[in-house]
């Protein structure tokens, strides 16, 4: 029989450690107390923005490659995308911020009237002429607000006036669309498409894609106007042309409407980001072979009860039922927060921090700081479970 493992499965504390950084903190905490007593499974997580891509490559040993595509402005830029490794490798793992974010652009160059989602597209392309199957996308960050219409451009479609003539790229341009000529589409039907997405923005209105998000990218009230009259528009043309209805979708407005094209033209699933993370990751099952998990992330405050990844791992070890130890470690706790992480089966909430310091102190000292606040953790949970009978505990509770 294999022996109970504790999982180690944080977020990255961002602008601190990575999660694979914060991983090796805790598993460090973990072997100081328990030794080599106890197996240890290091997965770190990601909520489908920003690190998704570097963490589902290193947890499962994949490949991360780099192509040449066009940046939300058109122009040449090296992107990477990833491909996932062992039972996996029909998996690619794309960020659109690599070719479509805001990240690309300073803040003078931003112009959402014209900036593509066409590299994302490409990066799109590059993953399936490699064999891949299943694309995993993450659509934060973007500096478009183009409906995802350069992106379908990338794979094939001709968006066309009335005269026939194909629209230049841009959001703006698609108060000019009249049909869609899909003849020559290029993502095999055989791909799914499934995105990381984690607002429930509909493409238009007041909480659409354009008043919501626009103005971050550069938009003015004029434009933020232009932009949700040509997305409104271009949902009807996406129903009437491809009989796909994605105006009040939940999430179609996320990154400048690139759910609502993905929705419509790759027929893709959206799902909360950690999940499409866990599922990836198959946590279940290692959860169903652990003694403990421990996870944690930068902040746990009001974000983290909105779907992101502490939550997610706390209600699936609840669902699952076994009564598995569930602790989380934070650079810092709002006390909201770790009231309703108890309720969702967190046993044990702690903030990494054990003194009076300033923000750059405890970001600058985060890797021990975590590795300790993780020995302290399991001390307390091996107090409360009267220890585990296999392990021979080092320091103060070995004499207990």
């Amino acid at each position: 029989m294999t022996q109970p493992a504790i999982l180690v499965c944080p977020n990255a504390f961002k602008g601190s450690l990575t999660a694979s950084e914060a991983s090796h903190a805790m598993a460090e905490g973990i072997k100081e107390v328990l030794g080599d007593a106890v197996p240890l499974v290091l997965l770190p997580l990601a909520d489908g923005g920003d690190g998704t891509l570097e963490t589902l490559v290193e947890a499962t040993g994949g490949t991360i490659y780099r192509a040449w595509v066009h940046d939300p402005l058109y122009r040449p830029v090296e992107a990477s995308w990833g491909r996932l490794g062992g039972e996996k490798k029909e998996f690619a793992v794309i960020e659109m911020a690599k070719a479509s974010g805001l990240c690309l652009l300073k803040p003078e160059e931003r112009d959402p009237l014209h900036a593509t989602t066409y590299g994302t597209g490409e990066l799109m392309l590059e993953a399936v002429r490699a064999g891949c199957k299943k694309l995993l996308i993450g659509i934060g960050g973007s500096a478009t607000n183009d409906g995802g219409a350069g992106m379908a451009q990338a794979l094939g479609a001709r968006l066309l006036d009335e005269e026939g003539k194909e629209l230049p790229f841009g959001g703006a341009a698609l108060r000019r669309l009249r049909t869609i000529d899909i003849s020559h589409w290029k993502l095999p039907p055989d791909v799914e498409v499934i995105v990381a997405c984690d607002v429930d923005n509909p493409l238009c209105g007041e909480q659409g894609a354009s008043a919501v998000y626009g103005p971050q990218k550069g938009a003015t009230a004029e434009m933020v106007a232009v932009l949700d009259a040509a997305l409104a528009h271009y949902a009807t043309i996406l129903q009437s042309e491809l009989g796909i209805a994605v105006a009040d979708v939940p999430g179609a407005g996320a990154a400048g409407g690139l759910g609502a094209g993905l929705l419509a033209f790759c027929r893709a699933k959206l799902v909360a980001g950690a999940d499409m993370v866990l599922d990836v990751l198959d946590f279940e099952a290692h959860c169903r072979n652990s003694w403990m998990v421990l996870t944690g992330e930068g902040k746990l405050d009001e974000q983290t009860l909105h779907g992101k990844a502490v939550l997610r791992v706390a209600r699936r070890a609840a669902r699952l039922g076994l009564g598995i130890p569930v602790v989380a470690l934070g650079g810092a706790v709002e006390a909201e927060a770790e009231e309703a992480l108890f309720a969702e089966g967190v046993h044990a909430v702690l903030p990494i921090v054990e003194r009076v310091c300033t923000l750059e102190e405890a970001m600058s000292q985060a890797y021990p700081l975590l590795k300790r606040a993780t020995r302290r953790a399991l001390r307390w949970v091996l107090i409360g479970q009267k220890g585990l009978p296999t392990c021979q505990v080092r320091g103060p509770l070995s004499s207990n």
